[in-house]
């Protein structure tokens, strides 16, 4: 692996054009203006016109896109169609692969800001994601999981299965940044989670494996994307709270949206979870966290943590 000429070319991105990206979401009729600029952690690229149009309609400034690790060609595609709004990118792989750490070294030396949404069947201790938190720590770029244990029509059976002993990988890669996102890890945010709903509604009950992962250990982030983050938001209004204050510098706002427009089109499907059905995920989670958050805590959350996180300028 070649570290030092990997490390060369993580340098932090100007933050030129930041202020037309603005401009552009701004201009939008009826785009929200939220407390602050805002980037999505966890935008799953499109070709360049679906991708801006979805930042613009839910007035969102940027966005990581997220992409496979051998889709440069496209994502430079999707970068050269406006630098400012998708400064950044994740790339993922097969992580059973037998050259997965070739592939993700190979993504970063292209310009891959971390890598992932990493979404296989396989367990979150295991020797596939040992492999990649190995080489996440040794380029120092961070590893953005999918935790489910339940099947839905979206998508059908586990990945990085066991979060509730997931503990023992931020001890064993205590150099790993690890960002945490999805059905179950979401779901563990109350201590009485017990693997039955995939999205469990009232009290959230102390002991949740997440806070205490949070609270534990500095290389543990979360990623507040998809219906899973938004419904831990919305079960309890001053548990929510309490929770954005005491970790506001661990949480990245992410949409994990599929709508086409940044308004909710093309989400009136049965593989979308009824509850956020024929609305932009996006708009959803900013309304709360703007409702919930003081305009501080909403901008670390909604801007200068993930920028911190992938040392970007901002």
């Amino acid at each position: 692996m070649d570290r030092r000429s990997v490390l060369a070319g993580l340098g932090a991105i100007p933050a030129t054009g930041l202020l037309s990206a603005q401009a552009q979401v701004s201009s939008s009729a009826d785009a929200p203006h939220w407390p602050s600029p805002v980037i999505d952690l966890h935008f799953h690229m499109r070709s360049p016109e679906q991708s801006i149009a979805h930042q613009v309609g839910a007035g969102i400034t940027a966005a990581n896109l997220l992409t496979r690790a051998d889709g440069v060609a496209q994502t430079a595609a999707v970068q050269a169609s406006n630098p400012a709004m998708f400064p950044s990118w994740f790339g993922a792989y097969n992580v059973a692969a037998p050259d997965i750490e070739k592939r993700l070294t190979d993504a970063a030396k292209a310009g891959a800001r971390g890598f992932g949404e990493l979404k296989y069947q396989v367990e979150a201790g295991g020797p596939e994601m040992r492999r990649v938190y190995a080489v996440a720590a040794e380029l120092d770029v961070p590893v953005l999981l999918h935790f489910q244990e339940i099947g839905q029509p979206a998508a059908p059976g586990g990945y990085n299965m066991g979060v509730k002993r997931f503990e023992g990988m931020l001890k064993a890669f205590p150099r790993t940044k690890f960002i945490g996102h999805g059905d179950a890890f979401w779901a563990n945010i109350s201590g009485d989670y017990a693997e039955k709903d995939v999205y469990p509604e009232g009290p959230i009950a102390p002991g949740g494996v997440i806070l205490k992962l949070l609270s534990d250990y500095p290389n543990m982030h979360a990623d507040l994307s998809a219906n899973s983050g938004n419904n831990a938001l919305s079960r309890n209004a001053a548990f929510t709270r309490e929770f954005l204050i005491k970790y506001q510098d661990k949480l990245h706002f992410g949409s994990d949206c599929s709508c086409a427009d940044g308004r909710g089109a093309g989400r009136d499907n049965p593989t979308v979870a009824p509850r956020i059905r024929g609305k932009c995920v996006a708009r959803e989670t900013l309304t709360v966290l703007a409702g919930a958050a003081t305009p501080a805590v909403f901008r670390k959350i909604a801007w200068t943590n993930t920028h911190n996180l992938l040392g970007l300028k901002g």
